[in-house]
């Protein structure tokens, strides 16, 4: 199924939770702030490399209004306990780069209660999907150095480490195979969500 507007997929996390991802739009503005403002510091720092407590006006407009071609934004919910409404859990985002249109900068962020059941794997598994099908051959990430999750993640992905200044690091993750190799880190993580959500059935 292609990554677009009429995308909506739902998968089962290891504890039972189901989670619906599809593209964020315009409309999810207001839970996005709410989502940002339950971020603790440590998180917002991680992810925003900054501890302000709000979005700006101009910073949800821009997370939300995007293009879905160069600008790309994945969102993972639940239903609520009243099933009344959607509980965001996590984002996943690329921004192709003008002066090198088939790098993307991603990023990823998952809500502290939700952080550690997979669904940070599961979305940028599915971003890495997105941006394959709009000719984005490789996706780059800044993040703190002092973040082991995301590092692993990296560490998974077979991500190239550009820059370590041992405050940020920033990596490239190539979403083509390697010379020599049948798959590509991006369809090894694929693989990898595909079978741990295979395995909850057994």
């Amino acid at each position: 199924m292609k990554v677009d507007d009429s995308y909506r997929e739902t998968h089962a996390l290891a504890d039972g939770t189901r989670v619906t991802l599809r593209l964020l739009q315009p409309s999810d503005a207001e839970d996005l702030r709410r989502g940002f403002r339950a971020l603790s510091p440590r998180s917002r720092y991680r992810r925003f490399l900054s501890e302000a407590a709000e979005l700006t006006d101009e910073q949800v407009r821009y997370l939300t209004e995007t293009d879905g071609v160069n600008h790309v934004a994945i969102v993972a919910t639940t239903e609520s306990l009243d099933l009344k409404s959607e509980l965001g859990l996590g984002v996943a985002r690329f921004v192709r780069l003008r002066d090198a249109p088939e790098v993307a900068e991603a990023a990823v962020t998952v809500v502290d209660e939700a952080q550690g059941r997979g669904i940070g794997r599961l979305l940028l598994a599915l971003l890495a999907r997105a941006a394959r099908e709009r000719g984005v051959r490789t996706l780059r990430a800044e993040v703190l150095a002092a973040n082991p999750p995301v590092r692993e993640i990296l560490r998974e992905v077979g991500a190239v480490v550009r820059s370590d200044d041992g405050v940020t690091l920033t990596a490239d993750v190539p979403l083509a195979p390697e010379a020599g190799h049948d798959e590509s880190p991006a369809r090894r993580l694929l693989r990898a969500v595909a079978a741990s959500l295979a395995s909850l059935g057994r």
